[in-house]
């Protein structure tokens, strides 16, 4: 609202003649001191510095409420509105000098408050009055600021990632989506999209976090669920991407092409399964695993599933080699986690099949330190602590000269474990060697048999097997298997000596068996082969048989046997 008359525009009055005539000698005859009218002409430019500052902002806002006005330019309109049907004062007025000779072409100045305004109110309280404009409400509604412009446009991140994975910069690529991604952090598709950078720079498992962030926000998102079935698959999951897949086919087609990849993996994986619960040969569940990790993805680490079944396939194989492989499966999961209890249990397992069953036992109560409920732990632990005891008190038993005990003990341990291949070949081969103490050549030679059968390897019981065959008096079988050992293992110690002694005991037997003429062992002492002489010579003695031409021969032979055997040169 604007008053009437305030905003008008000022009227400059024409000059009268006879009132300049009048006033031009009053203000000559004025006199004033130098330093008063310095004073009063900076207090007037002062003053013209002021209103031109404020005039110049507030002479166009015409609509500005009085009372809203500040209280100088407030007080200046209420003083131009008092002046009357008078002549307002023009600005070059304003800065004219107020001295006495311009008192007497203008009104003196009275006290502000002496003025009566158009409407008869004598001060600013009166302004508002019946008479005066009625203010407007205080309502003030602030206008909603325009939402701040994000620093980052997404549109343009997910553009010039798209350029990026075009020409196969998947780092700077993942960088711009993850920008985007910062602005809309719930958009399907820069995730989707960030997802499919992560699989092309081969980072699944971020792929992963992405794909399934997707999912919740669009589980019906066939892109989407096709995107993480894939990663499953690179990552070795191939039940969850079957899981996936079939949940795709509850609202669209899939094509056998697009399950082919999952459902191959999880049938080699089953192949696998099944084959270790047979208790076939480890050898096929290592090719099924093999077929597996050919559709892992580049860089992606085998899941630890998978190594610890190709571990127990090493176990079943047993040999040499495949029991060094268990070791070093078992050897990378306890590198990544020393207190993996199956990984201990894998590996005191091996080491176990490898005879060394100290070392095994520490794993075994390891893992059942870290996993005291562990039952395959407890189950090789109790199993290799009986083998052991059993085993020692077998040797114990021979060391002490109880050989028939300590053959029976030898086979109550091999009752024990039938699967483990290196400790039974070692018990085979201590029951022979009982067996060869008691005299009993056969069998030892058929412990010895099923020893190599279980180790190939296994020189000693190659030994043992022909020291067998030479005391039972096949000396031409015993060297040519200590031959073959040579040939075989010419940097085995003691070797070539054995291969001597078997010759020379080959040679003996071409001879005449003096120790079989007398009915002797050949660890007989004097008295026994004396006796036996004795004894034989009454028997065959010619006197006693006059009618047998054989006895004198036989008699002969006898006492030529009795001859070698009682010298202790010609007996060595």
């Amino acid at each position: 609202m604007v008053l009437p008359g305030i905003f008008k525009p000022k009227k400059t009055s024409e000059a009268d003649p006879k009132k300049s005539s009048k006033s031009s000698p009053s203000r000559r005859s004025v006199s004033k001191s130098p330093t008063k009218s310095l004073k009063e002409s900076e207090s007037r430019s002062q003053h013209r510095k002021q209103s031109s500052r404020f005039n110049s902002r507030n002479v166009l806002n015409t609509d500005i409420h009085p009372l809203n006005l500040p209280p100088e330019e407030r007080e200046r309109r209420r003083r131009s509105a008092m002046s009357g049907p008078g002549d307002p004062p023009t600005p070059m007025d304003l800065d004219q000098d107020g001295d006495a000779s311009s008192a007497s072409s203008s009104p003196p100045p009275t006290d502000p408050t002496s003025y009566s305004d158009a409407n008869g109110s004598t001060n600013d309280a009166d302004m508002e009055g019946p008479t005066s404009p009625v203010p407007p409400p205080h309502r003030f509604k602030p206008t909603a600021s325009p939402p701040a412009k994000p620093a980052l446009d997404p549109e343009e991140c997910k553009a010039l990632g798209n350029k990026y994975f075009k020409n196969q910069d998947y780092v700077r690529a993942i960088a711009e989506y993850t920008k985007a991604l910062s602005v809309e952090p719930q958009s399907v598709i820069y995730l989707s999209n960030r997802a499919a950078a992560f699989i092309s720079a081969n980072r699944f498992e971020e792929a992963l976090a992405d794909s399934q962030q997707a999912q919740e926000l669009e589980p019906q998102n066939a892109k989407v669920l096709h995107r993480l079935a894939r990663i499953y698959v690179n990552l070795g999951r191939p039940s969850e991407a079957v899981d996936v897949l079939d949940h795709i086919a509850t609202f669209q087609t899939v094509t056998p092409a697009e399950r082919a990849a999952a459902t191959s993996m999880q049938t080699h994986i089953k192949q696998a399964e099944e084959a270790l619960r047979r208790g076939t040969t480890g050898s096929m569940v290592v090719h099924a695993l093999d077929q597996a990790e050919r559709a892992l993805g580049p860089g992606v680490e085998k899941p630890r599933k998978w190594q610890l079944m190709r571990g127990e396939a090493y176990l079943k194989m047993g040999n040499v080699n495949s029991l060094g492989d268990a070791q070093g499966v078992a050897m990378s999961l306890l590198r990544k986690n020393r207190k993996d209890p199956e990984a201990l249990v894998l590996r005191g397992r091996a080491l176990y099949a490898q005879g060394e069953n100290d070392k095994a036992l520490q794993h075994f109560r390891e893992a059942l330190n870290c996993d005291p409920d562990y039952k395959d732990g407890v189950k090789y632990l109790r199993l290799v602590q009986k083998l052991e005891r059993m085993k020692e008190e077998g040797n114990t038993a021979f060391k002490t000269g109880k050989y028939k005990q300590a053959v029976e003990l030898y086979g109550q341990a091999l009752e024990v474990d039938p699967n483990n291949k290196g400790i039974n070949s070692k018990l085979h081969q201590n029951r022979a060697m009982a067996s060869i103490k008691l005299k009993d050549y056969k069998s030892a030679i058929s412990d010895c048999d099923r020893a190599i059968a279980l180790d190939s390897t296994y020189l000693k019981a190659r030994k043992t097997r022909a020291r067998a065959l030479g005391e039972s008096g096949n000396w031409d079988e015993a060297v040519r298997e200590i031959k073959a050992i040579a040939e075989s293992n010419p940097s085995e110690p003691g070797i070539q000596k054995e291969v001597h002694n078997a010759e020379l005991e080959l040679k003996k037997s071409k001879r005449k068996d003096y120790y079989k003429l007398l009915g002797v062992e050949k660890d007989a002492s004097e008295n026994e082969i004396k006796k036996a002489y004795r004894k034989l010579a009454i028997v065959h003695h010619p006197d006693k048989n006059p009618e047998d031409e054989s006895a004198a021969e036989k008699f002969k032979e006898i006492g030529e046997a009795y001859e070698c055997l009682s010298d202790g040169q010609k007996r060595a």
